[in-house]
C-alpha cells in the first residue's frame, strides 16, 4: 500500500477518534509529516511535526538527555522511545510517533549500518518501538522509514 493511502486510513481513524498526531523526525528530515499534511484536511487530525536532526535539538525540543545520547547514540530505541514521549508531553496529542537513523549514504557502522531505522510509537498509555533494516539509497531509506511510520500508527489507532 502507498503512502497516501496509509495517510488516508491513518486520517479517517484519527478523525473518526477526535485524536490528534504529533511526529518527530531525525533521519526522515520531515518527510513523515510532509506525507501526512500532502493530505487536504489534515489540521483536523496532525497537530505538529518537529525536525530534531541533531543531537542538540533532541535535547532541546523533546528533552532527550544529553547521557542517553552519549550512551546509546541518536539511532537506538531508547532514544526514538525518549522522543516520542517528551512530543506526547509537550504537544496536546494522544499519538506521537518518532524516527532516527542512519540513510546514508556515510554515517553508518558495523553496529549500526546504513538502513539502520529506530521508530518508537507512543500514546498516554503505550510505547511500543522497533528497530528496522532498510536497503536502498537515501531517498529509498527515508521514505521505507516513513511508509513503516505510517503502519505502525495504523496499528494503535
Amino acid at each position: 500500500m502507498n503512502a497516501a493511502a496509509l495517510v488516508e486510513q491513518l486520517a479517517a481513524r484519527l478523525i473518526a477518534k477526535g485524536e490528534m498526531l504529533a511526529t518527530a523526525e531525525s533521519c526522515t528530515g520531515g518527510l513523515l509529516a510532509k506525507l501526512c499534511t500532502d493530505l487536504a484536511g489534515s489540521s483536523a487530525w496532525f497537530e505538529r511535526g518537529l525536525v530534531s536532526y541533531s543531537n542538540a535539538s533532541k535535547q532541546a525540543l523533546l528533552g532527550v538527555s544529553l547521557a542517553m545520547l552519549e550512551q546509546n547514540g541518536a539511532v537506538s530505541e531508547v532514544v526514538v522511545q525518549a522522543m516520542a514521549l517528551g512530543l506526547l508531553q509537550r504537544a496536546p496529542v494522544q499519538h506521537a510517533v518518532a524516527i532516527s537513523g542512519v540513510a546514508g549514504p556515510g554515517g553508518g557502522s558495523v553496529e549500526k549500518p546504513v538502513g539502520m531505522v529506530c521508530i518508537a510509537w507512543a500514546t498516554p498509555d503505550r510505547l511500543r518501538s522497533e528497530t528496522l533494516h532498510f536497503k536502498g539509497d537515501r531517498e529509498a531509506i527515508r521514505t521505507l522509514a516513513a511508509v513503516a511510520a505510517l503502519q505502525g500508527l495504523l496499528l494503535q489507532v
